[in-house]
């Protein structure tokens, strides 16, 4: 008994000593991680790896990102949560992630608790589409149908922004819509053009082959201004609903106990690095526009902001995730 105990223990000091070996050689090797919750080719990945190349050249260290999926992006919260506070491990927080706590009965990490908000590092909004051909022209005979019979709306899946763009767009004027989820905005957008459902909230990238080849018509877009992309489209806001305006986003946060001159020092690199001319060309391609804070306190500002606001709105129509 006594042999087995001391053999136990002595693995787990083996393993303690592995591990706080590899994490020392990883950063003496120079590398700084970016944990994503989201897989590749998701904005959060697609921005990390572009975000990669130039805040390594400002920090002067190699900068990688790594895919953690899982629990709405609180699994890679929590990876980041544990991680050594010293600037070499970074995450991606989002909107989603930012929700998450509100969707899933036991997230892996709380974004207002676990982590400390660094910088935003874009934002964008979505489009209300529907089918080009089909019998909505404007917001006001959308809003006229619902109101009259309901309608029916398709998102990308329960609790991503488009179902709760949705969402607040019938809590908030009263509406009569039935939510049809489909696994990723590729379906929803199809089921959109098919004529299945009567419109969708999606971003710019979803829909703009959509709208140029005529199958879609935008109604409205969801952000404060008109979007550079679709100059023609008119905000929520300037259609009478200011209530219902909205903005995705992205940002990166640390370590809880990341001391503030690595604080201070990860932001400047992360600010100089969003505009380099690599940068600007991918939040373009994605068709994101800049971040609407660029420090710490301000980014920390709109996570508490934007997890109360959208809480209301998930409890409001017993929105779980599946």
């Amino acid at each position: 008994m006594k042999r087995r105990t001391f053999l136990s223990g002595f693995a787990a000091s083996t393993l303690s000593i592995w591990n706080g070996a590899a994490r020392a050689q990883a950063d003496a090797d120079g590398v700084t991680r970016i944990i994503t919750g989201s897989p590749a080719g998701t904005p959060g990945d697609v921005l990390g790896r572009a975000l990669a190349g130039p805040l390594g050249a400002q920090l002067g260290r190699t900068v990688i990102v790594e895919n953690k999926p899982g629990a709405i992006g609180t699994l890679a919260l929590a990876s980041v949560a544990r991680a050594r506070p010293d600037g070499t491990t970074m995450g991606i927080l989002s909107l989603l992630t930012t929700v998450a706590p509100h969707l899933l009965a036991k997230p892996a990490a709380d974004p207002l608790r676990d982590v400390l908000p660094l910088r935003q590092l874009a934002s964008w909004g979505n489009v209300l589409v529907v089918q080009a051909d089909g019998p909505y022209s404007t917001l006001d005979q959308v809003v006229a149908a619902a109101r009259r019979g309901g309608i029916a709306y398709a998102s990308g899946g329960t609790g991503t922004p488009a179902h709760l763009a949705a969402e607040l767009f019938r809590q908030s004027l009263g509406l009569d819509l039935q939510h049809v989820p489909f696994q990723g905005a590729v379906g929803g957008v199809n089921a959109v053009i098919g004529g299945h459902v009567a419109m969708m909230f999606a971003t710019t990238s979803a829909v703009v082959g959509p709208l140029a080849a005529g199958r879609l018509r935008a109604l409205a877009v969801s952000t404060p201004r008109r979007m550079p992309t679709l100059p023609d489209v008119p905000t929520l806001a300037e259609l009478g609903h200011p209530d219902v305006a909205f903005e995705d986003w992205l940002g990166l946060a640390a370590p809880p106990a990341t001391p503030p001159d690595v604080q201070t020092k990860l932001v400047a690199a992360l600010s100089q690095a969003l505009s380099a001319p690599e940068v600007q060309a991918r939040l373009a391609t994605l068709g994101f526009e800049g971040a609407t804070t660029a420090d710490s306190a301000g980014f920390a500002a709109l996570v508490r902001t934007e997890s109360a606001r959208w809480e209301g709105v998930i409890r409001r129509a017993g929105m779980r995730a599946p």
